[in-house]
């Protein structure tokens, strides 16, 4: 058997000892949430130097810059289950173990073949460290607590995208030590050390789930389901959207079809599914799911095709173009912060308000790319993206998280956490692909056309968001 049966129903765990200093543990998995994150984009900007440096052909830069990004969005719900059953402290402090020994095994890489292996490594570290994170949250605090832990939660997710690019950009161009690309990954290194130095000391061991298995047969489903549907969105439109990839996606959604039926089944006999139907029951799951995709999808697109605008269209530099995203960043992360401070009875209504504007911001943003404003009015549009994104990024997750029982935070994280990543990815690879369509007809063109559609996604989040009012 690939899943195993249960003599008894699943009970709550009790609750876990409380950390002796909770902001300090906060700071500490947030920290490496944020490596985790940074290492989606800070390959972007050094991808040039990388290319020069090793000789490597167009598709294997193309798996240095995406292999990472497709083994963490394969192997995260796997990693949520394993915090689940062996404690999240301990996957924790493995993931990280895993991440920063491929971080310098990245550094030290010899060639393309290398460097490509040592990036998948460092995806699996990730896909088993960043999971724990909502974990953290989700049983170490509660109430306003909880609220401003999930804030700050959102704003890593949006400092990490845009610093991900800064810090690119600043470390290829100071070369440090000659060396080229190579700090790109090494300065994960004494951070990752120093992590592991405190987060057990920070963190109070959690008893891990005995009760629960490894769902092994909706493991060999998911899996290959997300990979077959991530590597052709980010290697298709380089190779030109070739017939293998419209047959790998189409094989990916029918295995997502299988993987609810065979999740049906093990909970039917008894099991412990990966998703399980009682989670997907518990209001505001689903809903948030759906409009966290929605909202991801839109905001990596606007990151990305914004890049893509600042440096083709406008030559700025990429350190220049880094720079032009902090009102954005900055603004995303005030609002996350502080929107618990409106009255209770607004949070339930909150996501849905706040992404019309995000929707009209990124209309504004298209009209002044288009009519080619000076940059202080794109800064101020982009101020305003990030603000409105801010007060809907954490309510969304905080709705979304606030009814899951104790016994289901490992599952609802590592959900919420897989539709973070996938919306990313999918955000980059269909608005990428329509700028890039568009290309032809001029930067400002382009940036028109996918502003409509990041216009679009915005408002379909909204409605989406609508569902959370009765949570």
């Amino acid at each position: 058997m690939t899943e195993t049966t249960l003599p008894r129903p699943l009970r709550a765990p009790e609750a876990p000892p409380s950390p002796a200093r909770p902001g300090l543990l906060l700071a500490a998995v947030l920290t490496g949430q944020f490596m985790a994150l940074l290492d989606v984009s800070v390959v972007n900007v050094a991808a040039p130097t990388l290319r020069d440096d090793l000789d490597a052909s167009g598709s294997a830069l193309q798996f240095i810059v995406a292999g990472y990004t497709i083994v963490y969005a394969a192997l995260i719900v796997t990693g949520s289950r394993l915090g689940g059953m062996f404690g999240y402290r301990r996957l924790f402090v493995s993931g990280l173990a895993v991440f920063t020994a491929a971080s310098l095994a990245c550094g030290l890489a010899p060639g393309t073949g290398s460097l490509i292996a040592a990036r998948a490594v460092q995806g699996a570290g990730a896909a088993l460290m960043v999971p724990q994170v909502l974990s953290v949250i989700q049983r170490q605090f509660q109430g306003p607590a909880r609220a401003k832990a999930l804030g700050l939660y959102a704003a890593v997710i949006a400092g990490g995208a845009v610093a991900g690019q800064i810090l690119g950009g600043v470390l290829v161009t100071a070369d440090v030590f000659g060396l080229s690309w190579r700090p790109v990954f090494l300065v994960n290194v004494p951070v990752g050390l120093a992590l592991l130095a405190v987060v057990p000391r920070l963190m109070p061991p959690d008893r891990a789930e005995t009760a629960r298995r490894l769902d092994l047969r909706g493991l060999l489903v998911v899996s290959p389901a997300i990979v077959l549907l991530v590597v052709p969105l980010v290697l298709g439109h380089e190779e030109d959207w070739p017939l293998w990839g419209w047959v790998c996606m189409a094989a990916g959604v029918a295995l997502f079809a299988a993987f609810g039926l065979v999740e049906r089944g093990v909970e039917r006999r008894g099991g412990a599914p990966l998703v399980s139907g009682r989670l997907l029951r518990t209001p505001g799951v689903a809903g948030a799911a759906v409009t966290m995709t929605l909202v991801m999808a839109s905001y990596a697109g606007f990151l990305f095709t914004s890049a893509l605008y600042l440096q083709g269209g406008l030559s700025f530099s990429a350190l220049h173009a880094g720079g032009v995203f902090v009102p954005p960043a900055l603004g995303f992360a005030v609002v996350s912060l502080n929107w618990q401070r409106l009255p209770v009875r607004f949070h339930p209504h909150l996501p849905a308000i706040a992404l019309v504007p995000v929707a009209a911001s990124y209309l504004g943003l298209a009209w002044a790319q288009h009519e080619g404003a000076n940059q202080a009015v794109l800064m101020g549009v982009l101020a305003c993206v990030g603000a409105s994104l801010g007060a809907a990024f954490s309510p969304v997750m905080a709705l979304g998280l606030r009814r899951v029982a104790p016994v289901d935070a490992p599952d609802a994280s590592g959900l919420l956490a897989t539709v973070t990543q996938f919306g990313q990815v999918l955000g980059v690879a269909v608005f990428g692909t329509v700028y890039l369509e568009r290309i032809g007809a001029g930067a400002a063109e382009a940036a028109w056309t996918t502003g409509l559609g990041l216009s679009g996604v915005a408002l379909a989040a909204a409605l989406s968001a609508l569902t959370l009012r009765r949570g």
